[in-house]
């Protein structure tokens, strides 16, 4: 049994080795315990609705239904719950994304040793919490046209090496199209040329490969 004033956690991630590495940094804190644990976002989800934690841990890559839609999930079930993210990106168009799921916090895998302590408890009383350099980030790219889902999609096919004919191909749309696009996806983003695009938009964590 837990007392009634130790911060309940949840911690989520496919690899076991983080996840020991966290169950490490929170037992050494009198007001926190580690109630459970979950490896992919059903998981999650159900261990979220058998323990009702205090706060989770969430990593965003997950088998199956990824972190933000966990998150999305659970939100929309318990309106009331703490969600930090744990992640390895620190692009700002992922945080960003994180946060409209309904996180309160966000950190990167690096800081954990440092900040996961003191962000838990800052979460659990209410604030947000968002490294300061993802901060800036997002700051700066506040005001800018957001790319639409039809965009990412070509910039996820560019990223995979293909023409923009196969590109237009798989996402059964004409060349022309796929042009304009990209077009519009260089002005967005201020690239030079498809290249920048896709290293960009790597960086701020608007697709993955």
């Amino acid at each position: 049994m837990t007392d009634k004033n130790t911060i309940r956690i949840l911690t989520v991630d496919d690899h076991p080795l983080l996840r020991e590495g966290i169950a490490a940094v929170l037992s050494s804190e009198v007001d926190m315990a580690l109630i459970a644990e979950a490896s992919t976002g059903m998981e999650a989800i159900e261990q979220f609705r058998t323990h009702r934690p205090d706060i989770t841990l969430m990593d965003l890559q997950l088998p199956l239904l990824n972190g933000i839609e966990a998150i999305v999930a659970i939100r929309k079930e318990f309106p009331d719950a703490r969600i930090i993210v744990l992640t390895t990106y620190a692009g700002d168009a992922q945080a960003v994304r994180a946060f409209n799921a309904g996180a309160s916090g966000y950190l990167l895998k690096n800081m954990l040793r440092k900040e996961l302590v003191e962000t838990i408890r800052s979460v659990h009383c209410g604030k947000k919490r968002i490294p300061p350099e993802i901060a800036v980030e997002m700051a700066e790219h506040h005001a800018d046209d957001s790319l639409t889902e039809r965009e990412i999609d070509v910039l996820r096919e560019v990223a995979a090496g293909n023409a923009n004919k196969i590109a237009a191909d798989h996402l059964g749309i004409s060349e022309e199209t796929v042009k304009a696009h990209m077009k519009s996806i260089l002005s967005k983003l201020g690239a030079n040329d498809r290249t920048h695009a896709v290293t960009i938009a790597l960086k701020r964590g608007i697709i993955e490969i």
